[in-house]
């Protein structure tokens, strides 16, 4: 797909390296230079723009956006600007990051179906992660299901799932499995992520520092987690 993204800070940028990774072309707009300048070498095009102003657009590709994100954090009217901006000018499907309830608002008056909140939905699921211990991530499906990164129990170490009757025991089953490897960052240093190891089955080999991708209840979550 085609995506331009507006807005380069922590948020915008981790998001565009990504989608430039998983093969997306990538086009990545913000008002500050230095930021344009980290993340040209890693995704399609950088370009450094006030998205503010109607007459820039015209160098944009902007027609043929499949997905324009508004990922502006720092400046409230200039986020709406540039909405409304893109919905005049282009047909794509706009994903609005919203900075306060009043921005919600606006955004909804706007008919942007899509409106994100990374803070809050951060804060979400770190309180999670607080309050259960082993849990990773969590991405609520509904109020009693949910997608969950757990860890691992060393007992898990070498065993493969049908060994550990995993889905009849816990009443949660396997996705997939996040695995630790090696990754250099958008800055060139190298750090260490989880990445998915594809489908699981009952010979899947479980082992040390794994992280376990389950969707059930989250009162069975609960409960693994609370045996740890």
């Amino acid at each position: 797909m085609k995506i331009i993204i507006f807005g380069l800070g922590n948020f915008g940028m981790s998001l565009a390296v990504n989608l430039t990774e998983t093969g997306n072309e990538v086009i990545g707009i913000d008002n500050k230079m230095d930021k344009v300048n980290i993340v040209k070498d890693k995704i399609s095009h950088a370009i450094c723009m006030d998205a503010t102003n109607e007459q820039a657009y015209k160098a944009l590709p902007i027609k043929d956006a499949d997905i324009a994100v508004i990922a502006i954090g720092e400046n409230e009217g200039a986020a709406i600007i540039a909405t409304a901006v893109v919905k005049k000018l282009s047909k794509a499907k706009i994903i609005g990051r919203s900075l306060s309830p009043i921005h919600d608002t606006v955004l909804n008056a706007m008919g942007i179906e899509t409106i994100i909140h990374p803070e809050q939905d951060f804060a979400d699921r770190l309180a999670k992660k607080i309050n259960l211990k082993g849990i990773v991530d969590n991405f609520d499906i509904d109020k009693n299901y949910s997608i969950s990164e757990l860890t691992a129990v060393p007992d898990f170490a070498g065993k493969t799932l049908e060994e550990l009757n995993f889905q009849e025991k816990f009443n949660l089953r396997v996705i997939t499995i996040l695995r630790k490897k090696q990754r250099k960052t958008i800055l060139g240093t190298t750090n260490h992520v989880h990445q998915a190891e594809g489908f699981v089955d009952k010979n899947t080999v479980i082992e040390e520092g794994d992280i376990l991708v389950v969707f059930g209840l989250n009162k069975d979550v609960g409960k693994f987690c609370s045996r740890r």
